[in-house]
């Protein structure tokens, strides 16, 4: 492989890296956890803030040029701000961001634009306050919108605010997010909801990318917005009047595994072609016992090769198990 670009077998140019650095999380939300939660792993478990940055600049000395953290919530873990310091400073890194539930964002967003973080996607299912609790059964929306003016204020920008669009749940307030999206110049992507704990689901519960767009073209004329390469995603976008802009993710209904260039970095130190395959490779184990970073790389590389074409979720499927607390989806 080229020291400059990572590509798979189906010829996409993979250069986009998630890392997961922990699988706790301070919410509970109804399509990730039960209740209770999850079986948490171990201390030793988990990948150090050192592993962490040997895999990534090994990454980034291949090709990755996109980073971001994730967990779990990656702001529960002690000493977050030093390790986002640590990799900004990485050279070759053109764009690194961060995944959060925004809770811990007031307090905390203007460290983590001085430590180097570049911008900040915040996952949002609601904007009701009795909604909120259902969903991640606990309260705190007030402080995710604060959270969100504090992020703003630091910095860390283009927001994105992630909505799992739920049938039943949340997709009357489809129309409710663009206003708010205009309102505050925000960018708010509703994602397709995936099954992603071990319950049969079936297509009833998805709002599909299309229905949304049609209930937002209802009111609002869409026209499609470009992206800059470096805050791309998966999503369709579109601006709205004024301001703000709006757009889905469809992984169920238009699959963008054709257009995937990502990699995925577990909290126990597995390295995953995709989000829904159960082919990982394990990095914990060499990065332990001595390996070199050539052999690390070879892991990396390899992993690049068996990224798979695709999923093959359904309306009909049930789910794989992935634990995503601990994945970083």
């Amino acid at each position: 492989m080229s020291q400059t670009k990572l590509t798979d077998t189906y010829k996409r140019r993979i250069n986009y890296l998630r890392v997961s650095v922990t699988d706790r999380c301070n919410l509970r939300c109804l399509y990730c956890m039960p209740e209770e939660g999850v079986p948490l792993l171990g201390h030793g478990e988990i990948l150090t803030f050192e592993e962490i940055l040997r895999v990534v600049r090994i990454s980034v000395g291949l090709g990755i040029r996109k980073v971001r953290v994730t967990g779990g919530e990656p702001l529960v873990r002690k000493n977050i701000l030093g390790f986002i310091r640590e990799l900004s400073s990485i050279e070759g890194i053109d764009d690194l961001s961060l995944t959060t539930n925004g809770l811990f964002l007031p307090q905390m967003a203007e460290g983590l634009a001085q430590s180097g973080l570049k911008r900040v996607n915040i996952s949002l299912d609601t904007l009701r306050a009795e909604t909120f609790k259902k969903i991640t059964r606990r309260d705190g929306l007030d402080i995710v919108l604060k959270g969100i003016e504090a992020a703003r204020k630091a910095g860390l920008g283009p927001i994105k605010i992630n909505v799992v669009a739920m049938r039943g749940v949340n997709d009357t307030e489809i129309l409710d997010f663009a206003q708010f999206a205009m309102d505050n110049d925000l960018a708010v992507r509703f994602i397709e909801f995936m099954p992603s704990r071990q319950d049969k689901w079936t297509e009833e519960q998805l709002v599909g990318a299309d229905e949304i767009l049609a209930t937002l073209a209802s009111r609002y004329e869409l026209k499609d917005y470009a992206q800059s390469e470096a805050t791309a995603g998966p999503g369709r976008m579109f601006t709205l009047p004024g301001s703000g802009r709006i757009g889905v993710i469809s992984p169920m209904s238009n699959h963008f595994c054709s257009r995937c260039n990502r990699l995925r970095l577990t909290a126990n130190g597995r390295l995953r072609g995709c989000l829904f395959s159960s082919t990982e490779a394990d990095l914990k184990a060499p990065l332990r016992d001595g390996s070199s970073d050539k052999a690390i790389a070879k892991i990396v590389e390899a992993a690049v090769e068996e990224k798979p074409e695709g999923h093959d979720l359904n309306g009909e499927a049930t789910s794989t198990g992935v634990k995503m607390s601990r994945v970083g989806g």
